[in-house]
């Protein structure tokens, strides 16, 4: 049976992918960057152009626009050279005509968004990350569950009462694989990425939408 077919934009090492596939889609993934740990079909290339080109080819798309104008480093002195790019790339999924959804950090200009986090999928890693959906996705799966602290940087979490701390030159590596549900990715990919339960839950939402389409 052939599976719907996802565009995923600024796609980065696949964590949101790998929660696509797991939700049904076939992934291919577009990152200005060569991304040799993507685990599915990559192009490198500029996201919008390739958006812009290929959108009309996909069943859905998936976009996460760099966040750093709006993460809360957005004070650093370098904040500037980096694109706000959120508009742009809503302006062309809309005109893809394609159920889409955006995903951001806290504070970035997503219309109707959900706020999904690691604790409302059982894992052990408290991640705020926005999706804006078309067509809009009205409610996550469960509140937050932040029920224990969230280890200091640099150290180790005790496993058994502490959440991990994974961000920028993160300790222990392979428990942060196991807190954020990813296997194959290295330091600097699991700092940043998306959990795939996350993406999971929006891909079912896409799917949704696509067997609502005449």
């Amino acid at each position: 049976m052939t599976r719907p077919r996802l565009l995923d934009l600024f796609c980065c090492q696949g964590g949101a992918a790998m929660g696509y596939s797991r939700a049904g889609f076939d992934v291919v993934g577009v990152d200005i960057v060569a991304q040799p740990r993507y685990p599915f079909e990559f192009h490198q290339g500029d996201a919008l152009e390739y958006l812009a080109a290929h959108g009309h080819e996909f069943d859905a798309i998936h976009a996460s626009p760099p966040c750093q104008a709006y993460s809360a480093t957005k004070s650093h002195p370098n904040v500037g050279a980096h694109p706000d790019l959120v508009g742009p790339t809503r302006d062309l999924l809309r005109v893809s005509g394609k159920p889409y959804a955006i995903e951001n950090v806290p504070g970035a200009p997503l219309l109707n968004y959900v706020t999904l986090c690691g604790t409302m999928f059982g894992l052990r890693v408290i991640r705020h990350r926005l999706f804006e959906c078309s067509p809009a996705l009205l409610f996550a799966p469960f509140s937050c569950r932040h029920h224990l602290p969230v280890v200091k940087w640099g150290k180790s979490p005790n496993p058994d009462n502490e959440f991990h701390s994974v961000v920028g030159h993160l300790s222990n590596v392979p428990y942060a694989r196991a807190a954020m549900g990813i296997d194959w990715m290295a330091q600097d990919g699991l700092a940043q990425a998306i959990p795939p339960a996350y993406t999971e839950f929006i891909g079912r939402h896409l799917l949704e939408a696509l067997k609502a389409t005449p």
